[in-house]
This record gives structure tokens, C-alpha cells and sequence, in this order.
């Protein structure tokens, strides 16, 4: 007599289900830490961008005697400008006018949060 015994190699819906919850904790665990650091690494960029305008606003005062100066004569390709034309990173925005021994504001970062940078 001859006996039939089929088993298929394959896996089981229990070990699929626990691969499953295994990935999702992981995931659950390494979400926050990529927003936490994403976020990091963008007001470290903002903070750049901040203290370039902020030593051209310097270099300006000093070359030509005023205490104002509007953001747009310091940012761009022009040979007449103290800062190339840098990225934003997190849709903020800046200053229009910068004015002398006044720390300088970058708003909405990442939509939510304000930097402020002075030396």
C-alpha cells in the first residue's frame, strides 16, 4: 500500500503574520528618528543661510556706511552681490531688509518652526 503524503514547502499564514508585525515595528521605530534627524539637518542648513546674509549684511555696512540693507542687494548672481543664489531647504523665507545690529529671522522652516541667528 502506498501512501500519499503531499506537503507543500511553503510558509505558514502565522509566520507571514509575524514577519509582518516585525517590519511594521521596525518601520514604527525608524520613522520618527528619519523626521527627527530630517529636521535637524534642515535648520542646520537655515542657520548657514542666516549666517551668510548675515556677515554680507556685515561686509556691506562696512563698504558703503549704511545701516539697512535689503536682502535682494546682498542675495544673487550680480557682481554686485555679497552671497550667490543659495537653495531654501525647508520653504522658508527671510528678511526683506536687514538691519545693522539686529539679529536675522528665517520664518515658516519646514512650515512650522521660526530660526533666529545673531553674532
Amino acid at each position: 500500500m502506498k501512501t500519499s503524503e503531499s506537503r507543500f514547502a511553503g510558509f505558514t499564514l502565522v509566520e507571514i503574520m509575524v514577519v509582518v508585525v516585525i517590519i511594521g515595528l521596525l518601520a514604527a521605530l525608524a520613522v520618527p528618528t528619519f523626521i527627527k534627524i530630517r529636521a535637524s539637518s534642515q535648520d542646520k542648513a537655515v542657520l548657514n543661510n542666516l549666517r551668510q546674509l548675515l556677515f554680507s549684511a556685515d561686509q556691506y555696512y562696512l563698504e558703503s556706511g549704511n545701516t539697512t540693507v535689503a536682502s535682494a542687494d546682498l542675495v544673487g548672481t550680480g557682481s554686485t552681490n555679497y552671497v550667490k543664489q543659495f537653495q531654501t531647504v525647508a520653504n522658508e523665507t527671510y528678511a526683506i531688509v536687514l538691519t545693522q545690529a539686529t539679529p536675522i529671522t528665517a520664518f515658516g522652516v519646514g512650515r512650522q518652526r521660526t530660526i533666529t541667528y545673531s553674532n
